[in-house]
């Protein structure tokens, strides 16, 4: 029984599977060509085999195939866990909380400052990623993931942005375990408890480096009372309606968590914006190629030049408040591919 994504659609497909009476739940990329370094399940498993020990909201991965002559790829098995996601409304299951978008809101930030704070070296994940040079390695690797797929008249912005994106680029404050899609819709909830996320999943492109990029992530998927109509982010209608915390207050949240200084997470944001236009012209190209059957892909790009705009604003208002600031090398470097994951 499939309760995931729908075939020829952009995200993994998940299965749920009874094995003597057992829930599983069974993880496979989805179908048609995928990009280098996406849909990793090898990586998925690697850190969902590990992490749930020293972090409760990470489902137990619990086997991984390889041999795709099963299901006609690599899959991995991993914990059947029960609750609600908060999509574009509260769940009936939760309305009867008090002040439960705020409290769901700042739980979601909590988890990732915790995510933020677990010891990679002594969960047996310090072989994730390679954190000096991450950032470098994310911005020059999108950019050739972005020209291999440009075209239409967002193509000015998006390379005017990929440039102050390099000459501007932060100094990490130090490394951590990267969910590097983390959003609401990506957490489930005890409908009971709303002050605490139950699961956290999609952790496919999951890596080492510098934290502010999942935050960037997350305001990126945050709708805010402040935003114009061409601020937009990534998310739902309904989800700026729903009463969550603004921007400010989950930025805030997150740094008493962390002590880590969000002066310049303009850069993060903006960083994250042109990586999102990046995924949907990629999207598009899949749908153009006719590689996917899913309709909703046909405008899939009509954001992109929105994203790219709304980018190059961030990193011209971020400007004046950035943290210190590393100039970049003067040749550039290889993208490692699992530090390019969709």
């Amino acid at each position: 029984m499939r309760c995931g994504s729908s075939p020829n659609g952009s995200a993994n497909l998940t299965y749920l599977l009874r094995f003597g009476g057992r829930p599983l739940v069974l993880r496979r990329p989805p179908f048609g060509r995928i990009a280098p370094g996406a849909h990793d399940m090898s990586r998925e498993h690697r850190v969902l085999s590990r992490l749930w020990r020293a972090f409760a909201p990470a489902p137990r991965a619990l086997l991984l195939c390889e041999d795709e002559s099963v299901v006609g790829t690599k899959f991995f098995v991993m914990e059947f866990r029960s609750g609600v996601v908060i999509w574009d409304a509260i769940p009936g299951s939760m309305r009867h909380h008090s002040d439960v978008a705020r409290r769901a809101g700042f739980a979601v930030v909590r988890s990732l400052a915790d995510l933020h704070q677990v010891d990679y070296a002594r969960c047996g994940l310090e072989d994730l990623g390679r954190p000096d040079g991450f950032v470098t390695r994310q911005v020059r690797g999108w950019r050739s993931r972005w020209d291999a797929v440009a075209r239409g008249d967002a193509q000015p912005v998006m390379l005017e942005v990929a440039d102050l994106l390099e000459l501007t680029r932060p100094e990490p404050q130090r490394s951590a375990i990267l969910h590097n899609d983390l959003k609401l819709d990506n957490c489930q909830f005890d409908p009971a408890d709303p002050d605490r996320v139950h699961s956290v999943f999609d952790w496919d492109m999951a890596t080492l480096g510098d934290p502010l990029v999942d935050v960037g992530t997350l305001l990126n998927y945050w709708p805010d009372p402040a935003d114009a109509p061409g601020d937009r982010g990534m998310y739902p209608d309904g989800l700026d309606r729903m009463g969550l915390p603004t921007q400010a207050e989950i930025s805030a949240c997150y740094a008493e968590a962390t002590g880590l200084d969000l002066a310049g997470i303009r850069w993060y944001q903006a960083f994250a914006c042109w990586k999102t236009a990046i995924v949907l012209q990629q999207l598009y190209d899949r749908y153009r190629r006719g590689e996917t059957a899913d309709e909703r892909m046909a405008d899939r790009a009509d954001r992109v030049a929105e994203l790219a705009t709304q980018a190059r604003r961030l990193l011209r208002e971020g400007g004046g408040d950035a943290p210190p600031l590393t100039q970049p090398a003067a040749q550039p470097g290889g993208a490692s591919p699992r530090d390019l994951g969709l």
